[in-house]
């Protein structure tokens, strides 16, 4: 017998907000070549740190992602149905032991007949837990180089090939072992977007806003039945659909390959700025299922988990990203005639030690530490010189023995006694203190009965008291020696008790 189960209406927790947004963000990076914001933006800012109000019923398992069902909030260890190896056979990082982690993101241009694709977007991403920092190398379609097991071709047919040839893995497992064997760093995973849900999304997301820097007037830009679908666009301020993002990301015949990886970048920044809206978050549901029919990646949930986790830990300015253009290639035309970009390796390998090196956690220089050491040294002597100084104070002050009243002469409630405690603090000897005989004091006025000098000077630095403000008094039977009446233009400041009043 079959038991079916009613779906209620759910309401996403914070774990499930987190791993869509950290999806949602792949999707937006496999789409474009210059990836600027990676986890940052995205994932710090959308539906993981929003309240979501009741959506619709929303399937957890995502099996057309490629993810094994598993409950939320719960992240597994590695072993049994978890793998231990990719499916290049290298290791996949232990994140307790806050190893490196690299995802080749790839975006496929396939037209409706085709049966296998090339890529048209391939992009390196490498995450080091440890020292809390990412980058990304955009790989060009036409680096020329070899596929294991094939001859040097485009790189971008090595997911034709792996395809078409029945490559353990497929298309993604062999452009992976390219990159791995080309670049020398293992690759973990991968990801795997069609342009079909990019248009989508945008159309989801009500389309996005985007500056465009110049007019763009595209008449070859290829359509989908191998034939010319015009492009043209103004320059200014543009509200793309996603028909019209994504020509906008992918047109190159005007200014090529590494001028569109800018565009793509725009088109990417465009796509976050709209979805981070609070009015998106109605669309969640739309926009999953719309990213669960066209990605395809091996990552597992406790890999998206851990991702999304490190994503809050990633700063703007810790992710570094790198194009493979003019400087790190060279053109050159093959025997068959084929127009390529040869690989520059002695200008490409420093750029992937630097960004995919396992180094060890940061810590300071020798340098450093001595800087640190001298500051500490520098602070206590100045914190003994300032006690030496407070002492002297209230010595000099003890020995006047100058008996203060407190007036408040302004509209702010309780300064008379705010500032009486404060001045007690410093050693002045306030005997007094009350409300003015009015609040409209502009400025503050000391009146003097008795000429104790040390006194009388330390307050008028305090209370910046003008010239003209100074009174001397002939009551010389007073019995207080100054009277310090508080005008508007004096400010309390936000010192320590301990804090001298001279500095």
């Amino acid at each position: 017998m079959t038991t079916q189960i009613k779906k209620q209406p759910y309401q996403i927790p914070t774990s499930v907000a987190r791993l869509f947004s950290i999806l949602f963000t792949i999707i937006f990076l496999v789409s474009g070549a210059y990836l600027g914001h990676l986890f940052y933006a995205t994932v710090k800012e959308t539906v993981a740190n929003a309240e979501v109000p009741s959506l619709p019923y929303i399937d957890l398992t995502l099996p057309s992602l490629g993810v094994k069902s598993a409950t939320i909030g719960i992240i597994p260890q590695r072993g049994g149905e978890i793998p231990i190896t990719g499916i290049t056979g290298v290791p996949l990082p232990d994140y307790e032991k806050k190893e490196r982690v690299n995802i080749l993101l790839l975006g496929i241009d396939k037209r409706p007949d085709e049966k296998y694709a090339r890529t048209d977007t391939m992009i390196l991403v490498t995450i080091d837990p440890e020292n809390k920092t990412a980058g990304m190398v955009s790989i060009p379609r036409d680096l020329w180089v070899e596929a294991p097991g094939f001859r040097e071709s485009r790189i971008n047919t090595a997911h034709f090939l792996g395809d078409k040839y029945d490559y353990p893995g497929g298309g993604p497992a062999l452009a992976m072992q390219t990159v791995q064997y080309n670049f020398g760093v293992p690759v973990h995973f991968y990801v795997k977007a069609d342009f079909d849900g990019f248009r989508k999304i945008v159309d989801t997301l009500g389309g996005i806003d985007v500056d465009v820097p110049h007019t763009i007037d595209d008449p070859t830009f290829p359509s989908m039945d191998y034939a010319y679908d015009p492009f043209y666009i103004e320059a200014g301020r543009q509200q793309l659909d996603g028909n019209i993002a994504l020509k906008y990301a992918r047109t190159r015949h005007v200014d090529g390959d590494f001028a569109r990886a800018y565009r793509q970048q725009q088109v990417l920044v465009a796509i976050k700025d709209k979805a981070l809206q609070l009015n998106m978050l109605p669309k969640i549901p739309d926009l999953w299922m719309t990213m669960a029919g066209t990605v395809e990646t091996d990552l597992q949930l406790i890999d998206i988990l851990e991702l999304a986790n490190l994503a809050d830990e990633i700063g703007e300015d810790q992710v570094e990203a790198v194009i493979l253009g003019d400087e790190y290639t060279v053109d050159y035309v093959t025997e068959g005639g084929a127009q390529v970009l040869l690989p520059l390796r002695e200008k490409i390998q420093p750029v992937i030690d630097r960004m995919f090196a396992e180094v060890e956690a940061k810590g300071p220089s020798q340098a450093e530490i001595i800087a640190a050491q001298a500051a500490a040294v520098a602070k206590e002597e100045e914190a003994r010189a300032r006690e030496q100084q407070r002492a002297e104070l209230k010595s000099q002050l003890t020995a006047e023995g100058a008996k203060i009243i407190i007036q408040n002469g302004t509209e702010s409630d309780g300064l008379d006694a705010e500032t009486t405690l404060f001045l007690k603090e410093q050693g002045f000897d306030v005997v007094q203190f009350s409300p003015a005989d009015t609040r409209n004091y502009p400025h503050t006025v000391i009146v003097d009965y008795s000429g104790k000098e040390y006194t009388l000077g330390t307050l008028v630095n305090f209370f910046n008291v003008a010239p003209e403000n100074i009174r001397r008094s002939s009551n010389l039977k007073s019995e207080v020696d100054i009277r310090v009446i508080i005008g508007a233009d004096f400010e309390l400041p936000e010192m320590k008790p301990q804090s001298l009043l001279l500095q």
